[in-house]
Parts: structure tokens; sequence; C-alpha cells
């Protein structure tokens, strides 16, 4: 081919995925408009492509496999071991999982020994693999819901994320096994050694910044380090990128890290939506069979709300975690894709669980609006399936003798308590959202309970009367103090409020929010250095 004419090839090719990923934005713009996840939009967006006669190219699909890489590699760097420790977590997950798979593989059966289309030529197995698909729900959908309600942290929301992370590790091990070749002998060496690697990503992220250095390391460890050195070894690299991330869980920059990754890999992850719907659009048969498995979906919320209050969560936690799960999931279409790749089940398949997948997450947006208002409504049906006792860490929280509150426990936090302490005696209560500052408190004699002021489960499970006359907020966020001011003119409705601020701006928004004082911490800081120079100023004169 003449140089010029390879070089138009290039342009024409790049041209078109630029235009289906402007195609992307425009209908996941429109799903967001209508408050749904804008991954319903890009599925779309490949569907509407694809009937225009478009399919996949081979940049599209990489971008889908980094997409895909860079998604196990974050859950990876938040894998919290004690999180997963739980037996609701582990032993939940794992038994709906199990009876999600065979529920809806049976159904599957059913409908195939009537000849429904499609279902009519599966095999058990492949049922199964169906109902495998089926299982999961959304990780992206999950995180994104708690994080608009501020109840990441809480407990529901962290029994959600811990569930979601046994089903990506399932998936991850289904990704693992489907080869079509068994590993090299050299496998077992080359996972000894790339976990044996930590100091040095270790080293790397300490010294990586916080720019875009930072999120190259990330994608070079995702992609590097770990998928095509498992790849070299014939282990699905899926498996590598997860645990490169993993061996970087407890590091102090994780977080920092797996937050940088978010929007890149969001952005990559649209090839690969895109790559679902470009592969065919549903016809028939899959629209029939996706309107039948999204019935299902009740029963899979039902079987999570049982699962929970099983294992000894309040009905109102395990209600709130149940909610966030109702849903199918992105990683269903990732298990998908691979059975087709490796021969396993039609192509068709692939159509009907995207359409499943999408409408759940339309069912599922409103049902997160109304949540709270279902379960007032319900809430003596709810409590019947209660098991008691209540785990410890759902029971209610009794604060004793406590009538000041410090909300976060850090630099300034801590400060406050232990002023508060002084002056007034041992009737501070400290509050923290993370185990570590927790532990680390109570280390020192600290008087401290993990809680959020954000999260409306905190505050249902904290015991307020009137004996609460001070509330100091020394969150580092100013939107969660501003949050918090609400949330404690609402069920404390007596104390008075301290708060601090960083900037001018801040400290004016925090007054008219009805706070009763608020201090601007540089501001203060600043006049504390100046007295202090000036004390040393006045020293120095003194000695001459």
């Amino acid at each position: 081919m003449p140089a010029g004419t390879m070089h138009a090839s290039r342009r024409t090719v790049g041209s078109m995925e630029i235009a289906f990923i402007v195609v992307a934005f425009l209908l996941g713009f429109g799903a967001a408009a209508v408050r749904l996840p804008p991954l319903v939009g890009y599925l779309i967006a490949g569907f509407v492509l694809h009937a225009f006669g478009f399919e996949s190219t081979e940049a599209i699909d990489i971008i889908a496999e980094l997409g895909v890489l860079l998604l196990l590699f974050g859950i990876g760097l938040k894998l919290k071991l004690s999180t997963l420790a739980r037996p609701v977590v582990w032993a939940g997950a794992s038994l709906h999982m199990a009876a999600t798979t065979a529920v809806i593989g049976a159904i599957f059966i059913g409908l195939g020994a009537i000849g429904l289309p499609l279902a009519a030529d599966l095999s058990p197995g492949q049922a199964l693999l169906v109902g495998f698909a089926f299982s999961f729900s959304s990780t992206v959908f999950a995180v994104k819901a708690l994080e608009e309600r501020n109840e990441a942290e809480s407990l529901a929301g962290r029994i959600a994320i811990g569930v979601l992370i046994v089903q990506d590790i399932f998936a991850v091990v289904f990704l693992t096994v489907a080869v079509d070749e068994p590993p090299s002998l050299w496998a077992i060496p080359m996972v000894a050694l790339v976990i044996a690697a930590r100091p040095l990503y270790a080293w790397l992220l300490d010294r990586a910044g916080h720019g875009e250095l930072l999120i190259l390391l990330g994608l070079c460890l995702a992609v590097g380090a770990g998928a095509e050195t498992f790849a070299l070894v014939g282990i699905k690299p899926d498996l590598g990128a997860l645990i490169v991330g993993l061996s970087l869980a407890n590091h102090r920059r994780a977080p920092e890290l797996a937050e940088r990754l978010l929007g890149f890999k969001d952005i990559l992850l649209i090839g690969f939506f895109l790559s679902i719907g470009l592969d065919g659009a549903p016809g028939g048969a899959e629209l029939l069979l996706a309107g039948l498995v999204l019935l299902v979906l009740p029963l899979k919320t039902a079987g999570y709300f049982h699962v929970m209050t099983l294992f000894r969560l309040r009905a109102r936690t395990s209600w709130h975690a149940s909610v966030t799960l109702a849903n199918f999931s992105e990683f269903g279409l990732i298990v998908m894709a691979v059975g087709i790749d490796q021969g396993l089940i039609d192509k068709a398949w692939a159509s009907a669980v995207a359409v499943a997948v999408a409408v759940s997450f339309a069912l599922a947006a409103p049902l997160n609006t109304a949540r709270y208002d279902l379960y007032a409504r319900f809430v003596t049906s709810f409590t019947r399936w209660e098991r008691h006792p209540i785990v410890p860490d759902d029971a209610l929280i009794d604060p004793g003798d406590a009538s000041i509150l410090v909300f976060g426990m850090g630099r300034v936090g801590e400060g406050a308590y232990d002023e508060l302490v002084r002056r007034r005696g041992n009737v501070v209560l400290g509050i923290d959202r993370t185990d570590e500052a927790v532990a680390g408190h109570r280390e020192e004699g600290r008087r401290i309970v993990r809680g959020d002021a954000l999260d409306t489960e905190f505050w249902d499970r904290i015991s307020l009367d009137h004996r609460i006359d001070l509330v100091v907020l020394a969150m580092g966020d100013h939107e969660a103090n501003l949050e918090a001011v609400r949330r404690i003119k609402e069920f404390a409705p007596n104390a008075r409020i301290a708060a601090a601020a960083q900037y001018a701006d801040e400290r004016h928004q925090l007054d008219a929010a009805g706070v009763d004082t608020a201090r601007n911490l540089y501001e203060e800081a600043g006049q504390g250095l100046a007295d202090d120079a000036c004390d040393l100023l006045d020293a120095m004169d003194r000695g001459r």
C-alpha cells in the first residue's frame, strides 16, 4: 500500500472511532440527564451504531481491554481483607451467588424445555453460565449510588462493596480458568516474583508525585507488571492486574492512586460498553429473554436481604445494602464476552445480557431514591426478619454520659477533643469514619466510636437526647461539614454547633447554615505563627 494511502486509511479509522466516542458521549449525556448511569447510554450507542452497519474496531477492543484491566487493578487497590473476613461478606456473597446461579440456570433450562428461542439450545452447563453472569451486581452503579448519598463508609455501604469484591473475585477466577491452554510451568514462580516485587511498586508509588506520573504508574503496574507478565506464562491477564493491585492495597497512597485512576478507567470502559453493542443489536428473542430475567430481579434483591439478616444485621442495614445491589452487572457482560470468545455460548447472549443490565440500571435508579420512604412504610414487615442479637457494629450506639461530640478525629479534631476533655472533663465522645483512626485513638485512651456525620444510618443508630450540648465539626471536607450541620439540626436540634473552616468564604457559609461558632484555621494559624514570631523578637530584644 502506498504511504499516502496508508496514512489516509489511518486517519479514516481514527475518525471512525472518534465518531463512536462522540455518539457514546451524546447518549451517555442523555442517560445522565434522566438520572441513569451514563454506561446505559454507552450500551445503547453501541446498539445504534451496529444498526447503522458499524462494527467494533481493533482500537475499540484495545481500549475495552485496558478499561477492564484498570477496573480489576482498582478493585485490588481497594480490597480490605478485614471487610472480606466478615462472614456476611464472604459466606453471604458465596451463598447468594450459588443460589442465584442455580435458580436462573434452572429457569432457562425450563424455558428451553418449552422451546423458547435461544434457551432451547442451552445445555445445562451453558444455562449455569448464563445464571452465573446474572448473579453479579454492578460495582460501577453501587459505588456511584453510595457516593451520591455519602454512604460509602456506612456499614451498609461497606457490606455492599465487600459483597461486590467477593463477586469480582469469582469473576476473575472464571476468567483465569476459561482459557484454551493450561498455564506454563513457569506460572507459579512468575506469580511469586510479581508478588515479591511489592517493595519496588511501593518505592515507585512513594515517589510518583500527585500528577500524571501517578496515573501512568498505575497503568504500567496494571498492564505491564500485572497483565502482560501473567499473559507470558499462560495466566489470564485480568488476574495479574488484580494481584498487583492487591499487593498495594495496604499502601498509604493506594486510595489516592485508585481515585486518580477512577476517571481514566471510566473513560476506557466506554470502549467495552461500545464493543458489546457493536457486536450485535438485540433481536426479539434476546429482548424476550432479557425481559424474563428482569422478573427475577426482585427475587435476587430479596435473597440479599434474607442472607444479610441471616448473619444478624439489622433489617434497615440489610435493606439499604440489598437495594444498592439490586441490579445486574457490567461484570456479567465481561463473563459472557469471555464465554463467547471461548466458544462456550452463542454470541446472541451478549445482547440479551446487555439489555437486561441496562434496564436493571433504569429500574434501580428510582428504587435507590425511594428506598428510605419504602423502608419507613414497610418497617414492621422488614424488622420481622431480624435475628438477634444484632452484630455489635450494627447495634444501637449508646453515647453514655457524653454531652459533647467531636466529628472528625484528625489533627484538628484531636486537638479539640483533648482541649475539651481538659476543660470539661470526660464528657467528650470522638467520632471518626475510619477503623484505623478509631483504633489509634482508643490505644491512646480517647473515647471514640466509628461513625459518619453524613450517614443517616449512623444517626438512626445513636441514641441522642437533651444531654448533647455541643457538636464540634472538625472534618476536612467543607461540604461534609455543611451537610453535617443539616443532619445535626434534624437529629439533635438543641445542640450548639462549632465548626472549622479553611477559608473565609467557607466560614461565612457555615455561619449562614446555622453554626453557632466557626473558626478559620488558616487565618488563625497565621495569627498564632505571627504571635510566636513576635515573642521570639521580644525575647531577642530583652537579651540585647
